[in-house]
């Protein structure tokens, strides 16, 4: 019998490592094709892991509760084959004889797989896809564009053994038209970096009888431990400016009502301010990157991440795919969407993945402006303020005057390795200019 390794498949171009959350199945269970193995959880979200065979569970390399890293083994799977079975001396023989034959098949094969590897490059997807779907998509040709649009029936939406058979049937039989693959140029591999230094531990925190002692929770742990990464890695800097949104209050409190009748939707702030600066982004490309080694990445789809509150009081971050291409309703519906699926446990793995640039509104706990954390490997973060009415002076052809406006501060942190302060406090100078010139005869 042959042992298969199943590892711990790449789950996003920022998730490093999962922790064990239950085993779906036990030593000795038989386990089918795409089977789901184990659950796993990272900070960001939960999900599963799948077989890419058949066979028995011989052996769990990890418990519950465990860290694992990205492509570690978790799991030993029993399968049949040859690879522990003593031939007999007639199939000996049959098979030296067939061997020129099989060699030429085999040559053939491989030189297909090449082909079609290199039509099919999954690092560049956001979704998670089983090893089992990738060889299929690798052996059948599928591109990365074909297989992003299959629409999955597996749990979150994703895409199955099943599924892709099915798919690459109805194109071997004319029903998909085949789509044509575009040869991209990839990055340059990411340098390896150097060791970095011993950060100074913190001196041990005694605890008297009448304190209380509480064990941080799983995702609470792995978010402290990105937080103090990402300011590690980056080199934070922030600017800050006040926008008048004078408009925008008058405009969004004529319109609400219409809004909610027509849409079904509730119209809050987030979606007008999502985008001014999914608007900005398209102006200023150059904060729409990441860092990878001593390369640049200019992302081409502007996706905004969005941070939400979790039931347990932790943020996650949902992510609008390509919002610069929606209007005021569909920037409105994606928000909501993902705000309420975030508050009920129910997002998926592709929603949290692909962010190029991040938006945290720290007025909705009182705060007027604040320094946020950069979300790697993003290189900027912006944090909305609480609206206030405050007084101030508006300038008028007749001269200046004193009057109430809606005011609000903008906090811009980015990464000083390669966004400078010119370019930083431009992008948030121009998400202000978007606020401030906002129509208040808009239809929407």
């Amino acid at each position: 019998m042959a042992k298969f390794e199943l590892k711990l498949p790449k789950m996003g171009e920022s998730v490093a490592e999962a922790t064990i959350t239950t085993w779906l199945k036990e030593v000795g269970d038989t386990i089918e094709l795409d089977d789901a193995v184990v659950e796993i959880a990272t900070d960001k979200v939960d999900s599963e892991v799948p077989s890419e065979v058949e066979g028995v569970l011989l052996e769990k390399l990890f418990d519950v509760d465990d860290v694992v890293q990205v492509g570690q083994v978790i799991a030993v799977i029993e399968t049949e084959g040859e690879g522990a079975i003593e031939s007999t001396p007639q199939e000996t023989t049959a098979k030296v004889e067939e061997t020129p034959k099989e060699a030429e098949v085999l040559e053939t094969q491989i030189a297909e797989t090449v082909v079609a590897g290199n039509a099919t490059d999954f690092s560049e997807s956001s979704k998670f896809y089983s090893p089992l779907v990738k060889n299929i998509a690798t052996t059948e040709n599928v591109s990365l564009n074909e297989l992003e649009a299959i629409s999955g029936t597996g749990k979150d939406g994703r895409v199955t053994k099943n599924d892709i058979l099915q798919f690459v049937d109805d194109r071997k039989n004319g029903k998909i038209k085949t789509q044509p693959v575009k040869e991209e140029i990839k990055a340059k591999p990411e340098a390896t970096p150097a060791k970095k230094q011993e950060v100074a531990k913190a001196a041990p925190v005694v605890a008297s009888g009448e304190d209380e002692i509480i064990e941080m929770t799983r995702m609470g742990k792995l978010i402290a431990h990105h937080m103090v990464e990402s300011v590690q890695t980056s080199a934070h800097v922030q600017s800050f400016i006040e926008a008048d949104v004078t408009n925008i209050w008058n405009w969004r409190k004529k319109v609400k009502g219409d809004f909610m009748k027509r849409e079904g939707e509730n119209l809050t702030f987030t979606p007008i301010f999502m985008e001014a600066v999914a608007k900005a982004l398209k102006d200023f490309p150059m904060m729409n990157i990441s860092i990878s080694g001593d390369t640049i990445i200019k992302k081409k789809n502007i996706n905004l991440g969005m941070a939400a509150a979790l039931p347990d009081g932790n943020l996650i971050v949902p992510v609008i795919k390509n919002a610069d291409q929606l209007n005021l309703v569909g920037m409105t519906k994606a928000v909501n969407d993902l705000a309420n699926r975030a508050r009920n446990n129910a997002l998926k793995p592709d929603d949290i993945q692909g962010g190029t640039y991040t938006v945290t509104n720290v007025g909705t706990f009182g705060s007027i402006m604040g320094t946020p954390i950069i979300n790697q490997p993003q290189v900027g973060i912006l944090a909305l303020g609480a609206i206030r009415k405050v007084p101030a002076v508006i300038e008028t052809p007749e001269g200046d005057f004193i009057g109430i406006r809606y005011k609000m501060f903008l906090s811009h942190s980015y990464d000083h390795r390669v966004v400078n302060g010119a370019l930083g406090g431009q992008f948030v100078q121009r998400v202000k200019d978007y606020l401030e010139a906002w129509d208040v005869n808009r239809e929407f």
